[in-house]
């Protein structure tokens, strides 16, 4: 029956049920704009969009689907040089371009791959693919390898960000990667890690606002000493006000985060879930060994994690400040301000902004940063760290919320 009451008071105030009608607007608004921002060249050269583009992606990138090896590669640039001496291709009238480029669609993201594969670490050139012959099939691998090491090297480049036992780990994370990767239809995974963190932020967002009165607004209400001085006042009513807002958190998460993610992937698909994520543009140059289906788990598990933090937090000063005011704020806070912190560039601030609980609602970035920490003579990437201790630190800000309730004396 308390629980009961407490979850109640949570979800029948306006501005609650206002912000959780914001997070299913934004969802639905951001699932909108992936459909309508994908397109498909036709035959003819026109743009089409819709849910029915979404089909012929599918099959045309099917037909390249495989291992990634030095003949499927070979087949790529083959092909790629065959479309760029068609007339079509050289042609400088823009339909004859697109008619080219609409023959390109099916294997464009192996094109993203070669022009990384063979083009310089830091720069992106899209140019790069049409340079290259079949012969130069037997690099695509190597070449990943050699452009990290030179990158390493450079001054301008990694040379005195990392350590030369980081330099060391770096090397060997890519060494060790399993190759021929394997690659298929995977846009389904690609649209869903693209606005994942977007959902986790405004999520912790919105649990920050439902949770910061759970404990303020006894005192807002004048009630706090009908409270104290019940039978359960100072014991099982504050774990219940601790235990609801946890059970907040978690369905309000996982209600938001499963429900993007059965949108997303039902629309566009869940092939590719056993790609590596260095088959795609945005992951090629990541040191975790892990496939779509796994970046997937640890952005869910990452995320709730991130909510439950910060969720608490929230509740801690609430329960600390008597303001669910000053409370509300920590999450804009948390996510805000490293934000604008990373735009001086220092290497030790980037290690410490790193490990800030903001990065666990952003672990689709996180593991495509090369943010690296020596531990006991190891070196580790953040990902493991941040869970290890977030997971301490949300264990003990539970006891930490009852106490610092327990404590306050009533005064008039």
């Amino acid at each position: 029956m308390m629980m009961y009451y407490e979850i109640k008071k949570i979800f029948v105030k306006r501005g609650n049920r206002v912000a959780l009608a914001v997070l299913a607007f934004a969802i639905i608004v951001i699932v909108y704009s992936l459909v309508s921002q994908t397109y498909w060249v036709n035959e003819n050269g026109e743009m089409e969009t819709g849910f029915g583009t979404i089909r012929k992606i599918k099959e045309a990138k099917q037909e390249w689907s495989g291992s990634l090896t030095e003949n499927q590669i070979a087949r790529v640039i083959e092909e790629k040089n065959r479309i760029n001496a068609t007339p079509q291709h050289q042609s400088e009238d823009m339909r004859q371009q697109e008619i080219a480029y609409s023959w390109t669609q099916g294997f464009q993201d192996i094109t993203y791959l070669l022009n990384y594969a063979y083009g310089d670490f830091q720069t992106w050139d899209y140019t790069v693919a049409d340079s290259l012959t079949p012969d130069m099939a037997s690099d695509f691998y190597p070449n990943r390898m050699k452009s990290l090491k030179k990158w390493l090297e450079e001054e301008e480049g990694g040379a005195n960000l990392f350590t030369d036992k980081e330099k060391a780990f770096l090397m060997e994370q890519y060494e060790n990667l399993e190759t021929p990767f394997f690659y298929e239809y995977q846009e389904g995974w690609k649209n869903l890690f693209q606005w994942a963190s977007g959902i986790a932020m405004i999520t912790a967002l919105v649990l920050g606002f439902l949770c910061a009165g759970i404990f303020a607004d006894e005192f807002r209400q004048k009630a706090s000493a009908i409270f104290y001085s019940s039978y359960h006042g100072r014991g099982k009513a504050i774990w219940t006000k601790v235990t609801a807002g946890l059970l907040t958190v978690t369905v309000v998460y996982w209600a938001a985060m499963l429900a993007y993610s059965a949108a997303v992937l039902g629309i566009f698909g869940i092939e590719g879930s056993n790609c590596p994520i260095q088959s795609t543009m945005a992951g090629w140059k990541s040191f975790y060994q892990i496939t779509n289906g796994q970046e997937y788990l640890m952005i869910l598990f990452g995320g709730y994690l991130g909510c439950l933090f910060m969720t608490g937090a929230v509740m801690l000063v609430s329960a600390a400040a008597k303001s669910s005011l000053l409370a509300v704020t920590i999450p804009f806070l948390m996510i805000i301000l490293p934000s604008l912190l990373m735009s001086m560039n220092s290497p030790t601030l980037n290690k410490i902004l790193g490990l800030l609980p903001d990065q666990l609602l952003q672990i689709s970035s996180v593991v495509k940063y090369f943010n690296l920490y020596e531990i006991g003579g190891e070196i580790f990437g953040a990902v493991p760290i941040l869970a290890a201790v977030y997971l301490l630190l949300t264990f003990i800000l539970i006891p930490m919320m009852y106490f610092t309730y327990k404590k306050h004396q009533v005064t008039r």
